[in-house]
């Protein structure tokens, strides 16, 4: 049985819901990782210590320095290069290139439905077809009647923070509309009636096929 010890050693601080996929072994085949919004790395150790192709952009070149230096003593110097400041609506990346990109506590932060629009279809772009998405953000899921809408999709929370929300209906009408399918079903976590954090997992459906082409 793995102790406290090694279980942080090989995963670190990583987020729970992202764990619980890596358990269930949904990410197995999936070799060239995407962390959009990455900080310091806290979700990529487990895979920078099994053989991933691991990739990961912020806007925040103090988070880059510090997974660069981080994958560098895991993987070699080598692969700093693959850790980029950036922002996530314009990803320096060519089209379908990741079998899974990782979004999470990033979303929440559009400052508006434009920005949350461009800064998902960006990550859907360089997704492949058959790879995964997987989402952690903040919604009104449960607390819808708590929140105060101040603009530009954007509410107050009950812990005094500000976030683009989104819902179950939004999210079901996105999945549709960029071409995939829920893996899993949305899955919400309420603090306390204070905020609420929704999980969402979504497979990039495969490109289809022209008869004419057959």
């Amino acid at each position: 049985m793995l102790t406290n010890h090694q279980i942080r050693d090989t995963f670190g601080d990583i987020d729970i819901y992202l764990f619980d996929q890596l358990l269930k072994g949904t990410y197995a085949n999936c070799h060239t990782i995407l962390d959009a919004g990455c900080g310091t790395g806290r979700n990529l150790i487990y895979f920078l210590k099994n053989g991933h192709q691991v990739y990961g952009v912020d806007q925040n070149p103090e988070a880059i320095a510090r997974i660069q230096e981080l994958a560098g003593q895991l993987c070699g110097f080598g692969i700093k290069n693959n850790f980029q400041v950036s922002p996530i609506e314009n990803l320096p990346f060519e089209e379908a290139k990741f079998d899974l990109v990782i979004s999470s506590a990033v979303l929440h932060f559009a400052q508006n439905l434009e920005h949350f629009e461009a800064t998902l279809a960006e990550m859907w772009r360089v997704l492949k077809p058959e790879g995964y998405f997987f989402c952690r953000l903040a919604s009104d899921i449960g607390i819808e009647s708590a929140v105060r809408f101040i603009g530009n999709g954007r509410y107050m929370l009950p812990d005094g923070s500000e976030r683009f929300l989104v819902n179950q209906e939004m999210l079901l009408r996105i999945t549709k509309k960029l071409g995939g399918e829920l893996h899993e079903p949305i899955k919400t976590t309420n603090v306390q009636n204070m905020r609420s954090m929704t999980t969402w997992c979504v497979k990039k459906q495969a490109v289809k096929q022209n008869p004419d082409s057959l």
